[in-house]
């Protein structure tokens, strides 16, 4: 029987395994923030120290990029590659918002990261730049034909431009990899289909990511991802039960469309001010206390002592330990609480881990 482990790393986590698992999650590499350039129709974010015009001449990826899992960086490896033979800059061009967001309204639990994040994650999988475009309600209703110009005129020069066997674009999706085709050559550009990645027989998507994360299953989410799924939030006040069990207390608000589990406890980590805390955390309303409808998360920190209400902090989930109960009694739920909190010291440590390249989240990531 194997060990047991997560990603890789074999439980318990090390501590340089922990900031590692948690830096890489939250889509850190510690290098400079990027270049913001405002450009017709969004912005363009180049790496640190490129110093290069527009338009600028690439080989491009187009798509939503929810996620940044496994398959949209398999993506990504076609455009790196042709990009270095042509000795071009590699460049992903998402949208803000998401265009589902725009089309069919925001919906609970439909984003697994924000377009920022999103951005950091391309960079870090190895895009050079991203143009990060506004998807207004004019774009959305561009036809097909003319939506490549309209998009990328001004920005970009695409020599070749790579997507997805789903990938959809024009007024009511009606372009696909064939109209693509047909639309990019005229504008002396090559496209290219590429079948999705897979996983375990079936297509790794932001759909699959997300049913996965809402049924709890954040370790087979954490699969396809390639790393922890998380979500951003402040610190409120709240009830605090947690502390009088012994344990800091953060009381997470998040967005309503952030892709949360389903009810229930998990073990992860709180992160914040470059540092990340083991953390028992609790999402849903719960039944012993609560009555609202809102979804809930509260985080029992391990190691930390100080204030966070009011700041912004990252919860990454590493795997489900339970279901969310009523308890008869404030013993029996005591007793749980503290069999939660034991698995996560005995598996993820209990004291905080400094994280490398924690100074992106602020600033241009804010």
């Amino acid at each position: 029987m194997s060990a047991p482990s997560l990603l890789g790393y074999p439980l318990p986590l090390a501590g340089d395994d922990a900031a590692t698992l948690v830096r890489d999650s939250l889509l850190l590499d510690g290098r400079p923030a990027p270049t913001v350039r405002a450009v017709p129709g969004g912005r363009l974010f180049l790496r640190a120290g490129m110093d290069v015009g527009t338009p600028l001449p690439c080989v491009a990826c187009i798509g939503a990029f929810d996620g940044v899992h496994r398959g949209h960086r398999e993506l990504l490896s076609h455009v790196r590659r042709e990009a270095d033979e042509l000795g071009l800059a590699c460049v992903a061009v998402a949208f803000d918002p998401d265009p589902a967001e725009l089309l069919a309204g925001p919906r609970p639990s439909s984003r697994l990261l924000e377009p920022m994040d999103r951005v950091r994650g391309l960079l870090l999988a190895g895009a050079d730049a991203v143009l990060l475009l506004d998807f207004t309600p004019r774009l959305a209703a561009t036809p097909y034909d003319a939506f490549l110009s309209a998009a990328l005129e001004g920005p970009l020069r695409p020599v070749s431009m790579h997507v997805g066997s789903n990938f959809r674009f024009g007024r009511g999706a009606k372009g696909g990899p064939a109209e693509l085709a047909a639309v990019a050559a005229p504008l002396g550009m090559r496209a290219h289909c590429h079948e999705l990645a897979r996983s375990g027989g079936e297509h790794i998507s932001a759909t699959r990511v997300r049913g996965l994360v809402r049924g709890g299953r954040v370790e087979d989410a954490a699969g396809l991802l390639g790393r922890l799924h998380f979500v951003s939030g402040v610190v409120v006040h709240g009830r605090g039960e947690g502390t009088a069990f012994g344990f800091p207390t953060a009381n997470v608000s998040f967005p309503l469309e952030a892709c949360a589990p389903d009810q229930g406890v998990y073990a992860g980590f709180v992160s914040a001010r470059g540092r990340s805390w083991p953390a028992a955390i609790n999402v849903g309303a719960p039944p012993s206390f609560s009555e609202a409808d809102r979804p809930f998360l509260e985080a029992n920190l391990l190691g930390f002592s100080g204030d966070l209400y009011g700041r912004r902090v990252h919860v990454s989930f590493g795997r489900w330990l339970r279901d969310s109960r009523p308890f008869d009694s404030l013993e029996e739920l005591e007793r749980v609480v503290m069999g939660n909190i034991a698995w996560v010291r005995a598996n993820f440590g209990d004291r905080a881990v400094t994280l490398g390249g924690a100074a992106d989240l602020e600033g241009v990531w804010a």
